[in-house]
């Protein structure tokens, strides 16, 4: 069940983050003030929803029974730790601390946000499969 979890949250993950993502959510998610926040919000909102509603057609179709409290934590988890590392600069703290500041200039960051992103969405496969 581990597998298939984790497959459809990638999916969610990458339909919020790419398809429903506008490109005013995209230019200021990281930014300060109201704007960023609703930004960062609204898009954090859109993997919530995303990954809850592939969550149930997953159990739908192949009939499993995730129990309602733990996956709408799981789900939760899933839209405060993207709309964390959107912020930006935990993973520029990230890059520096790993001296990889180079790397971060020349877009090495792109790799690293995505890859937090698996990492979490990977934590709450596995917090649901057990």
């Amino acid at each position: 069940m581990f597998a298939e979890i984790a497959f459809l949250l990638y999916v969610g993950h990458l339909l919020a983050d790419y398809p429903l993502q506008s490109d005013h959510q995209a230019a200021h998610k990281a930014g300060c003030g109201r704007t960023g926040w609703t930004a960062n919000l609204a898009h954090a909102a859109t993997h919530i929803v995303t990954c809850g509603l592939l969550l149930i057609a997953g159990s739908m179709a192949l009939g499993w029974h995730l129990p309602l409290v733990p996956a709408a934590a799981a789900v939760l988890w899933i839209g405060v730790s993207h709309g964390f590392i959107d912020r930006r600069w935990p993973i520029g703290a990230w890059m520096r601390l790993a001296r990889q500041q180079r790397w971060a200039a020349h877009g090495g960051a792109a790799h690293v946000d995505q890859t937090a992103h698996v990492l979490a969405l990977t934590l709450a496969a596995l917090f649901l499969a057990v």
